[in-house]
């Protein structure tokens, strides 16, 4: 009798710790699945507002773009290629009592048609959709070195390839930034860039203008901008200087897919 009872208290005890366990387990499966969720949802929640952030970041870098477009195009058509044919038609006023300086006058035309047509090439402000980013900064050196900004330079390393268009619009942007910094601040007369394709993409842009001493003296024309505008291509961007001596740009993609070779 008494073993019988025994036999029944193991049991009835055997039975609750199966239950509590049972308990036990449902309840950590519960909380698992609970913090599982809600971290997949944030993480959802974190994709989604970096792919709003990358928009809106390309938005942005398009319309600057096509303003800094625009404004070059206009200060071209004025100072440059206008400068060009008010100078064609003083001397061509001239032809009737100087007609040996007819040849001046085609030459004046000459140059400046050669000029509109190298303006052409840049016309359209979403440039980047037709061409690469080594193109696009090709066009660039030389509108540099046309116009004698400064003495400009581009270094392909590798065989070239297409990034996402983008993706290139963004990195174009910041070295858009960087350019106008060398041009209208820095002083700098020579501009060497170079796009290294071995591995991942890394850029390097460096001016030999009047530096800056910290970080500091440079957010005011646009460090923090053009370093979150790096994060959002998935690229890490340094900014070297020594006062004097000039500045280093230096863009280093950590993942840099390409689309298509450029041959």
């Amino acid at each position: 009798m008494l073993q019988n009872e025994l036999a029944g208290n193991e049991t009835e005890v055997i039975t609750i710790i199966v239950i509590g366990i049972t308990l036990l387990m449902v309840v950590i499966i519960v909380i698992l699945l609970s913090v599982f969720v809600k971290r997949k949802n944030t993480l959802v929640e974190e994709k989604r507002n970096a792919a709003l952030l990358f928009n809106q970041e390309l938005a942005a870098s398009q319309i600057a773009i096509r303003e800094e477009t625009l404004r070059n195009i206009s200060w071209e058509l004025h100072d440059n290629i206008g400068q060009l044919l008010t100078l064609a038609k003083i001397k061509a006023q001239g032809l009737k009592d100087q007609p040996e300086h007819l040849d001046e006058v085609v030459e004046t035309i000459g140059i400046g048609l050669n000029e509109l047509r190298a303006l052409s090439k840049s016309i359209n402000p979403d440039i980047l959709k037709n061409l690469s980013l080594s193109e696009v900064l090709e066009l660039e050196v030389d509108r540099f070195n046309r116009l004698e900004f400064l003495e400009a330079s581009l270094k392909i390393d590798g065989t070239s390839y297409t990034l996402d268009p983008k993706i290139e619009i963004i990195i174009f942007r910041i070295l858009q930034e960087f350019f106008s910094n060398t041009i209208k601040h820095a002083k700098a007369t020579k501009l060497n860039i170079t796009l290294d394709f071995t591995s991942n993409l890394k850029i390097t842009a460096l001016d030999n203008g009047i530096g800056f001493i910290q970080e500091n003296d440079f957010e005011g024309i646009g460090l923090s901008t053009m370093k979150n505008r790096a994060k959002l291509v998935g690229a890490d961007l340094t900014l070297n200087s020594i006062k004097g001596k000039g500045t280093e740009l230096l863009i280093q993609l950590i993942e840099s897919e390409k689309i298509s070779d450029n041959v």
